[in-house]
């Protein structure tokens, strides 16, 4: 949008330059446009392009104008870049304007923001000079305050979620048992020193059985024969011996109290994904040569030759891996089943002792208390003290309570312990709450694996200006913070929808829903969150009464009853 401004007080710079000798007609009006239209802050800075024109006739040839661009507020200023112009006689590496052309121009500025800024006024101070004469013009308004809406970050960063140091509880392990009956070389018949192997294996199964929190998952036998000999005999060996062994461990299961777990049989002619681990492990000669057999010749015959070619080492592979092929495994796959969330609560209260440190950082997801996650996170530290996640955990607490000096101080512990993604990530989040991105930005740096980055970096990119990049870092995530970033990226359904999904909404969250009712005129939006907000907190009143998110509001009744 442009915005077109009569500046009569320009006529007297008309009669100023005409003073000097110029044959300048006077001057009624001139046009002057900001983008954007009202100054806004982005990134902490408030950048401005000014689009100005001197008429036809108006610039003396030997006249030199500068223009410096001054945002002003009740009890201080903020001086722009001054551009210089000169007239066409002047010798000088400015823009030259001609006299009876006149010209166009282009000015950019960027002013710190500061929060007085709010109700401010954007004046162009302009001083002519001829010679070594000086003569200073009255300045010229052209924009009106400064929306402010991007430093809401400074507010929502109250509500970001901290990195938090999760434990890795698990309530079911999976583990296993695992044992092999040997047999010689083309032999399937169970040897007599293996059949202990078969008692042992029983009296692991009935130990699972019987533990109160163990349960059996499954048992089987996988019965191989070594790749050294015909397909045809070694699909026999490899059969035979998965029958023989099963129906030993049934006769062993069936001398306990185990007759009704079901033992899963299998076999495996040629067994060459066992001979290649095995030989990818040895320190045989020519290794890699046979590594190499086996990734070309697919066909198990053409393999076997071409390996029994390689005369030097066969010798060794009939001696040491081959045999260690010939067997039937046997595996007993179970859960280790870990307490109930009941007696782990329970525990955390009255013996904490009685808990791991996995057990004791899942007892604080089991309460909503901040004081109970507290004492737990704690003891936590006492007796564990080498572990990082307790002094993080206790400094989100401390952040999410708004005791930001003791969230820091629990964070630097806990990176003294260890510098691990999720504490590099909250450091950054302190920094950026002190204003300092560039810390942040380091620390953020180091934050890759931690669950809560992206989250965290949206709200960088949010107080950086870039707000395109904040609403993809956010994501999916519902925080005041995400909202306002696509607010300013002016993705307004997708805000709206944010804000209503807000779990624990608070002043913020209805300001900015009255900030989005302003931007898409829903009136009764803008009302109702604007007294809803000022009621939860109050000093936002004096926020609302000046920002011009509410210009067009300043003078309805409704808005005004508010304050």
């Amino acid at each position: 949008m442009t915005k077109k401004l009569y500046l009569p007080v320009l006529v007297a710079l008309v009669v100023v330059l005409s003073s000097c000798g110029s044959k300048m007609r006077g001057l009624s009006s001139d046009y002057f446009t900001t983008n954007p239209v009202v100054l806004e802050a982005v990134g902490g800075k408030v950048p401005v392009t000014i689009n100005g024109k001197f008429p036809e006739k108006y610039f003396n040839k030997k006249t030199v104008v500068e223009v410096t661009p001054v945002l002003k507020w009740k009890g201080g200023e903020s001086r722009g870049k001054t551009a210089i112009f000169q007239g066409e006689k002047v010798q000088g590496n400015h823009q030259s304007i001609a006299y009876k052309m006149g010209g166009n121009y282009t000015m950019k500025t960027s002013f710190d923001y500061v929060p007085e800024m709010a109700q401010s006024e954007l004046f162009l101070e302009f001083k002519a000079l001829k010679g070594k004469k000086t003569y200073t013009i009255p300045a010229v308004k052209i924009a009106d305050g400064v929306i402010s809406t991007s430093e809401l970050i400074k507010n929502t960063l109250g509500s970001a979620n901290p990195a938090l140091g999760q434990d890795a509880f698990q309530r079911v392990i999976l583990d296993a048992h695992k044992d092999n009956i040997m047999f010689l070389i083309q032999q399937a018949n169970i040897r007599t020193n293996q059949l202990s192997k078969a008692k042992d294996f029983k009296n692991q199964v009935q130990s699972i059985k019987d533990a109160v929190n163990k349960r059996i998952s499954s048992v089987e036998v996988s019965a191989y024969a070594s790749p050294d000999g015909g397909v045809e005999l070694n699909t026999g060996l490899a059969k035979n011996r998965e029958k023989n062994t099963e129906a030993l461990i049934n006769r062993e299961f069936k001398k306990g109290d185990l007759a009704d777990v079901v033992v899963d049989g299998k076999y495996t002619a040629q067994d060459w994904e066992g001979f290649k681990e095995l030989v990818s492990k040895s320190n045989i000669q020519d290794k890699n040569l046979i590594l190499r057999v086996l990734s070309m010749y697919p066909d198990p015959e053409k393999r076997e030759q071409e390996i029994k070619n390689i005369s030097s080492v066969y010798s060794t592979l009939a001696k040491d891996i081959l045999p260690e092929l010939r067997r039937a495994r046997l595996i007993l796959n179970y859960e280790i089943i870990g307490k109930s969330d009941e007696e782990i609560s329970k525990l955390a209260k009255s013996n904490p002792r009685e808990l791991n440190i996995e057990e004791l950082l899942y007892a604080t997801t089991l309460t909503e208390n901040p004081a109970e996650q507290e004492v737990i996170f704690t003891k936590v530290t006492e007796y564990f003290p080498g572990d990082f996640r307790a002094y993080n955990n206790l400094g989100r607490l401390a952040y999410q309570a708004g005791n930001l000096a003791k969230a820091e101080s629990f964070f630097k512990k806990a990176y003294s312990i260890n510098a691990a993604p999720e504490v590099n990530t909250n450091l950054g989040l302190i920094a950026l709450v002190q204003g300092d991105n560039a810390t942040a930005q380091t620390y953020l740096g180091k934050g890759a694996g931690a669950k809560e980055l992206n989250e965290i970096m949206g709200n960088l990119y949010v107080a950086q200006g870039d707000y395109n990049k904040a609403v993809s870092a956010f994501g999916d995530v519902k925080s005041n913070s995400a909202a306002l970033a696509q607010i300013l990226a002016k993705d307004y359904n997708k805000a709206k929808n944010t804000l209503d999904s807000i779990k624990n909404a608070d002043a913020y969250t209805s300001y900015l829903k009255a900030v989005l009712g302003a931007r898409t005129n829903n009136n009764a939006m803008v009302i109702d969150n604007l007294a809803k907000a000022v009621k939860q907190n109050p000093s936002l009143a004096k926020k609302a009464a000046t920002d011009l998110e509410f210009a067009k509001y300043f003078t309805n009744v409704d808005f005004v009853a508010i304050f």
